[in-house]
């Protein structure tokens, strides 16, 4: 979300770009790993073709989910996110004075904590013109407070929808989703507040676990991932927007604390999961950290963490990664304006870098994630961006917006713009020009396409850009295990299971993948489905302590050795400190070569010059070892002696076929 001005906080996010040439017509969607066809350069500004309701749901299939780094249908076919921003529900009061005064809150905007012109124009009225600006998906953001909140909206507030009178804002909320959905929009739910003031600076609204517990999170997650769960065409959880630093805490990705983000969204991906598999579960970066003075280390980390940490959901065809970009923000930079004391730093924002230099950034932040093949592998959803339309004289600002649009077209990224409904006087100014569509009191129109927005050139080449279509092949995956500070059960069948291994940190691959690899001093592994999924039989799995099943030789002398027994091969492993405590071994449903190939990794990395996820640092500071991709990993050894502290030294790996 949108700071009300940019001298007010912390502010925004980040988003993505290719290499290192100029991102008008000169970049090629074509340089990035896994696209199928060269998109020639977007040249169409007119106006984008409007859908009606029965069009848009019959051009696509729900449920979606990924396939590398794109969004696909049920149908395969790819389904970018073109999408903006519905504001409302997340609360609009800015913390101070009366919240029934209009003026205290964003933009001067009350949206009475339900979506923004339900009091102007009738909601038919509003999708259809979320149709004409060529959308086919909304992103919804909502307060955590919405979830219980037994007040009804004042009649004034749904004065355009009488039909909506009565009703509390999570029953509105409904009718929204409802109506969305029926005219064919995916719809995306976003948890975008704790409670309903206005973020997004200190205002209590940081973390997930901020005014409550990670508990009470996951929990108000389920309940909505439930009450939705019958409507298809609601296709994505968005965990939470634009986690931040509080007065004395950083936010961090991997540290296993109660301020971990990483850990956070593993634990509610993996839950909203349980209860719908059929969701997206979509997570944003790290939207800022440090204290916001150039004596303190500070900046916007977005995703760069996910580089040599990234998640592992029990279905890895579900994940989104997400990162925000705004001009007036930067790398560096808080947003703020008016010195130090109101935390301004003295970092380029994103409309101070030069053309080159935004591509990179853009991609060293969040668009890497794209690249095929790698551990963190996903499509990336730039879920916020914009900039002032109509009135606004910020030539810096109408710069950055027109060189950002062209690397999401460049890129052919997914995107939603920031936001799509505000109010306007009766004059027709908007009071928030950052919206594509205002309503004035009397239900009067004004759309980004109207004359007088500049905006409207560079929205409609977006909209319009040539993008890839049509069937996307499946793909490989291949996914991290991280045991650094605790368990990583990403098996939906051993979920369900006892513990397997008491006492000891463990981890499970998904269930369609297979472990491939470890690390021998950080607890690392890396899983995958390469070469096709290796069928299970239906019986139990087994969990190998000792060197009973070491029958075919000693195949790695003087060393303690964990072989899974025959036909069946590694989906998990658990560890005490540094040293291997068990192998988890599933049985296969079809015999499996014996053929050992001992791969040792003691003295330094040990992995195929080819193949999946060899350009990505998965375990950094670490030796790796890992199997190719035609190959299972049927056994680890490991010795206390010469101080290797039973860490992992070799792998056993056998041919698939």
């Amino acid at each position: 979300m949108r700071s009300r001005r940019p001298d007010g906080a912390l502010a925004r996010n980040v988003t993505r770009a290719l290499t290192a040439a100029l991102a008008t017509s000169a970049l090629l969607v074509s340089a990035l790993p896994g696209t199928a066809t060269a998109l020639a350069p977007a040249a169409a500004t007119d106006a984008p073709l409007a859908l009606t309701g029965p069009q848009l749901a019959a051009s696509w299939t729900a449920p979606l989910s990924t396939r590398g780094r794109y969004v696909v249908d049920a149908d395969g076919d790819r389904f970018k996110l073109k999408a903006g921003n519905w504001s409302g529900a997340q609360g609009t009061w800015e913390g101070s004075g009366s919240v029934d005064d209009v003026t205290n809150h964003q933009a001067d905007q009350k949206s009475n904590n339900i979506p923004l012109g339900l009091d102007r124009a009738p909601l038919s009225r509003i999708i259809a013109d979320f149709h004409a600006l060529g959308l086919n998906t909304i992103r919804l953001p909502y307060a955590d407070a919405m979830v219980k909140d037994t007040t009804v909206v004042p009649d004034s507030a749904v004065a355009a929808n009488p039909e909506l009178r009565g009703k509390t804002p999570l029953q509105v909320f409904d009718a929204v989703v409802a109506a969305l959905t029926a005219d064919g929009f995916a719809v995306v739910l976003n948890n975008h507040t704790t409670s309903y003031r206005w973020c997004c600076s200190v205002d209590g609204n940081e973390r997930w676990n901020s005014g409550q517990t990670t508990q009470q999170w996951v929990d108000n997650w389920l309940f909505l991932v439930n009450r939705y769960k019958a409507n298809k065409r609601v296709v994505g959880a968005d965990l939470r927007n634009e986690v931040r630093r509080d007065w004395y805490d950083d936010p961090n990705w991997g540290w296993g604390n109660d301020h971990d983000l990483y850990k956070a969204y593993q634990e509610a991906g993996n839950k909203i999961l349980e209860n719908n598999p059929d969701l997206l579960v979509v997570m944003e970066g790290i939207n800022w950290q440090g204290i916001p003075q150039g004596m303190f280390p500070h900046g916007r980390p977005t995703l760069t963490p996910v580089r040599n940490l990234s998640n592992t959901l029990i279905n890895s065809g579900k994940l989104v990664y997400a990162a925000h970009f705004y001009g007036y923000t930067g790398p560096h930079h808080t947003g703020a304006s008016g010195g130090w004391q109101n935390g301004e730093t003295n970092d380029p924002r994103y409309q101070d870098l030069s053309p080159e230099d935004l591509i990179r950034v853009v991609d060293d932040q969040a668009l890497f994630v794209t690249e095929e093949g790698q551990h963190f592998t996903a499509p990336v959803w730039i879920s916020e961006f914009g900039a002032g339309g109509r009135g606004s004289d910020n030539a810096k600002e109408k710069d950055w917006f027109a060189r950002f649009t062209d690397i999401l077209v460049a890129n052919d990224t997914d995107f939603a713009q920031w936001p799509l409904v505000g109010w306007a006087g009766a004059d027709g100014k908007p009071n928030d020009n950052w919206a594509l569509i205002t309503y004035d009191a009397a239900g009067n129109r004004q759309t980004v396409n109207d004359p007088g927005d500049w905006r409207a050139t560079h929205w409609n080449k977006l909209v319009n850009a040539p993008a890839r279509t049509g069937p996307v092949a499946e793909v490989d995956h291949w996914n991290m295990i991280n045991l650094d500070f605790a368990d990583q059960n990403v098996s939906a069948t051993m979920r369900q299971q006892a513990d397997w291994s008491a006492g000891n940190r463990k981890g499970n691959c998904p269930d369609s993948q297979r472990l491939v690899a470890l690390a021998r001093s950080n607890n690392r592994g890396l899983c995958t489905d390469a070469g096709g999924e290796l069928a299970k039989a239906d019986s139990m799995w087994i969990t190998v302590v000792d060197e009973r099943h070491v029958k075919n030789g000693d195949w790695a002398s003087g060393y303690n050795k964990l072989e899974c027994p025959k036909d069946t091969f590694a989906v998990g492993y658990s560890v005490n400190g540094n040293a291997m405590a068990a192998l988890l071994c599933a049985p296969s449903a079809r015999p499996l070569p014996a053929t050992n190939r001992l791969l040792w990794f003691d003295k330094g990395d040990n992995r195929p010059a080819t193949g999946g996820s060899v350009k990505s640092d998965w375990a950094p500071g670490a030796y790796k070892g890992q199997c190719r991709d035609d190959e299972y990993l049927a056994g680890v050894a490991y010795t206390w002696k010469w101080q290797h502290g039973g860490a992992p030294d070799a792998l056993l790996c056998r041919p698939l076929t």
